[in-house]
């Protein structure tokens, strides 16, 4: 699952970090009035190695590798993962329209509002073809023009799955006889594939998110709102060095898999269960913890020992050629065995086992029946079956997993026992 968002009267600060997800000076910023576990912290940002340029060169020349099998002249995209993927840009979204796009053969080509020029040269790379389209001209006439010089003037060309309509229907507009289709096997076949560094930022994200969740959880008192629990939680992150959420809830609510929007309060007994994570250099983490503020009742416990089993059972199924779905079908059988489901019904798992993760919180693929894509070194995932049980509480255990030739490994130790939520 995802963390929650970032608040607004923190819009300013966190999109300023975005660029690396750490931010500059957070430790001395988290430490006046904070819990002792949380004055604690240091940060944990030194060595992080950025992705290389010859990284992201080589990630351009395998996309061209795969326009060539799928028979693609080119594929442009939007700002957002992917162009911070191939060529390390950020840039928001607004009503102009600024587009990357990637030619089989060729150079590379920025298209940008005139008046950005400037600072669109200053953070691009790759290339020195930049082309402006001013405020009372077509900026999809412009990316046409990029085609056409590729001498693509009748080709196929894929659009990122995350383009804008608006955009999407004035470059076919621009360029007509141009076939436009799906870019996503180009996108996700590189993507999909995580290495060694992407691995490596992405194992720093998980560290870091156990040492925020600790000392949070280290706050836990009767009375404590799940709001107070959060602002605890995003301090921790930020005393570490990064930008991280989470969303906390206490009791029955801890059955619902995203969360209620009831205040609620904690109490001795309560179920508490905590969902979030950090980014690095824009790597995702996404960890889900599950205790018990208190003792814990003996249903509480059979159920949480229910749910690692069936944790434990999609890390093992999680092979190297075996399907997505397999492994699945190995956390909801133990589940379903012990008299939960069938299927999504609840009480039981009403959701898929797992996600891809990596620069966004959920990319490709899933582990959900029906996904025969088969498990190859370097795909990330999260492994977080759910027992829901609505009225009375809910348990969910997720820790993200990568394959390698060998296996799965997770970046983080499962959670012990109930009562023992980190290892």
């Amino acid at each position: 699952m995802s963390a929650i968002p970032v608040s607004r009267r923190n819009f300013v600060k966190a999109a300023t970090a975005a660029a690396t997800g750490l931010v500059a000076g957070a430790a001395e910023a988290a430490q006046g009035g904070q819990p002792e576990s949380i004055r604690a912290l240091t940060p944990m940002t030194a060595g992080i190695a950025p992705i290389s340029d010859d990284e992201r060169r080589a990630r351009i020349e395998k996309a061209r590798r795969l326009m060539t099998e799928q028979r693609l002249d080119a594929i442009y995209v939007e700002p957002g993962s992917s162009m911070f993927y191939y060529t390390g840009v950020r840039w928001g979204l607004s009503e102009r329209p600024f587009v990357l796009v990637i030619p089989a053969r060729g150079e590379l080509a920025f298209v940008t509002p005139g008046f950005e020029e400037m600072r669109t040269r200053e953070i691009t790379r790759f290339t020195n073809d930049v082309r402006v389209w001013q405020e009372d001209e077509s900026p999809y006439g412009a990316v046409a023009g990029i085609l056409k010089d590729r001498g693509i003037t009748i080709g196929r060309v894929g659009v990122e799955e995350r383009v804008r309509f608006f955009i999407a229907d004035g470059v076919r507009q621009a360029a007509p006889g141009t076939e436009f289709v799906n870019a996503t096997p180009v996108t996700a076949g590189c993507r999909m594939l995580k290495s060694p560094a992407e691995i490596a930022l992405m194992q720093r994200a998980n560290d870091i998110t156990i040492a925020a969740y600790r000392a949070a959880f280290a706050t836990l008192t009767e009375g404590l709102t799940q709001f107070e629990f959060q602002r605890n939680v995003e301090a921790a992150f930020s005393a570490l060095g990064a930008r991280g959420s989470a969303g906390a809830q206490f009791g029955k609510y801890s059955a619902f898999p995203h969360g209620s929007i009831q205040p609620q309060k904690l109490q001795e007994g309560d179920v508490v269960l905590v969902d979030g994570g950090c980014n690095v250099e824009g790597y995702q983490s996404d960890i889900t913890r599950t205790t018990v503020y208190g003792k814990a009742s003996q249903r509480q416990i059979d159920v949480w020992n229910l749910e690692k089993q069936a944790q434990t059972a999609a890390f093992k199924a999680a092979q190297v050629g075996a399907t997505c779905e397999s492994v699945d079908a190995a956390a909801r059988k133990v589940i379903m065995d012990a008299g939960f489901g069938p299927g999504y019904k609840v009480p039981g798992l009403p959701h898929r086992t797992g996600h891809g993760i990596g620069l966004d919180g959920h990319e490709w693929t899933n582990f959900v029946r029906g996904n025969k894509t088969a498990l190859a070194p370097g795909m990330c995932f999260s492994d977080e079956p759910m027992i829901a049980i609505y009225g009375e509480f809910g348990i969910r255990l997720e820790d993200c997993l990568y394959i390698t030739e060998s296996g799965p490994k997770f970046f983080t130790a499962q959670s012990p026992s109930i009562d023992k939520p980190f290892a």
